[in-house]
């Protein structure tokens, strides 16, 4: 699970996402997924999500199905 699928991902599941800001260095936050924004069932460069604290990216990697 990459994150590129819409149908892998939920609200409350731990992930690392890349933030706009730095998509050039690839340097991934941690964080639990508050809201689902990518409306498409596959993105190439991973579903975006925003994450508990507000921030918004990306998502590269599952960590966990429970925060």
């Amino acid at each position: 699970m990459d994150g590129r699928r819409r149908d892998e991902i939920r609200r409350g599941m731990g992930v690392e996402i890349v933030l706009k800001k730095d998509q050039r260095s690839g340097k991934r936050t941690v964080g639990v997924i508050r809201d689902i924004l990518t409306s498409a069932v596959y993105h190439s460069r991973g579903i975006k999500v925003r994450l508990e604290d507000g921030q918004i990216g990306r998502v590269q990697a599952i960590l966990s199905d429970a925060p």
